[in-house]
């Protein structure tokens, strides 16, 4: 509490001072933010117009209010981030690809289909993944650009060399092909999730799934889907029906990686 002198009457009261008109502020001062700082307002504005935080400026000198939005962009990826993502990517499509060749099994895409002719013709994998994506390239260049289309021939070639890597690393004994098949399907499906959201892509189906979501809406997860279960039942002509089944079931888990995590406009990265 503090102390007020007393009215004795033998001087006035102290006089109450009453809050100014709007017309009569000074122009020099406007309102101020919940935060305390004091905005300025367009002179043509009216009283509504003047106590709106959409069109005052502030006059503080917080970089975190007046740093200029259109030199800053913190959604965008550096260089640094985009080859960490890439590396990290192909890394884990390969060792994905990796188990699952050592498992006898098969998988969807491009990589499945070069899997299914390096069963059938005895040819190195990483020749036919780099070969079969070549077609490819084509429609990453019409429908993506030059930057995506590099991005996406380097992917394809590290994963090709990342592939005669692997065994030369260590050797694979007596492998579950039940844990090697889900497994790696489900690590070829975070390598490729790293991979879409630094603006690049594994080829070929990915390539087609990725143009269909953004000119058509349809999810990217879900389009792989569907051209996976053919290119796994055309396993059948070089596998056993219990490895189709198998690969069938990881190609589904790869999948549904994509599908639910892959979501345009939920991720804020560019590339």
């Amino acid at each position: 509490m503090t102390d007020t002198p007393a009215n004795d009457g033998t001087r006035d009261a102290t006089p109450v001072a009453r809050p100014s008109s709007p017309t009569t502020a000074s122009p020099a001062t406007g309102p101020t933010s919940p935060t305390g700082s004091t905005y300025s307002t367009p002179d043509s504005t009216g009283l509504d117009a003047a106590l709106s935080p959409d069109t005052a400026t502030p006059l503080v000198d917080d970089p975190a209010l007046t740093e200029n939005i259109a030199t800053v962009d913190a959604n965008r990826h550096t260089l640094v981030e985009n080859v960490m993502g890439v590396v990290t990517g192909v890394f884990l499509a390969s060792f994905g690809l990796y188990l699952l060749k050592e498992s006898g099994s098969v998988s969807g895409g491009t990589a499945g289909i070069a899997l299914l002719l390096s069963y059938a013709t005895h040819i190195s994998f990483g020749v036919l993944f780099f070969a079969v994506n070549i077609p490819f390239f084509a429609l990453a260049l019409w429908k993506k650009g030059l930057g995506f289309t590099l991005r996406t021939t380097l992917t394809v070639a590290l994963v090709s060399a990342f592939s005669y890597l692997h065994p030369l690393a260590f050797d694979i004994d007596g492998l579950n092909p039940v844990y090697g098949t889900l497994g790696g399907n489900l690590i070829v499906g975070v390598g490729l999730l790293i991979l879409f959201r630094h603006g690049a892509s594994l080829g070929g189906i990915n390539i087609l799934a990725l143009v269909l979501q953004e000119k058509l809406g349809w999810r990217a997860g879900y389009v792989q889907m569907a051209v996976d279960v053919v290119i796994v039942a055309l396993s059948l002509t070089v596998a056993s029906p219990w490895v189709v089944l198998l690969s069938a079931a990881g190609a589904v888990v790869l999948n549904l990686v994509l599908a639910l995590n892959h979501k345009q406009g939920r991720y804020l990265g560019r590339t």
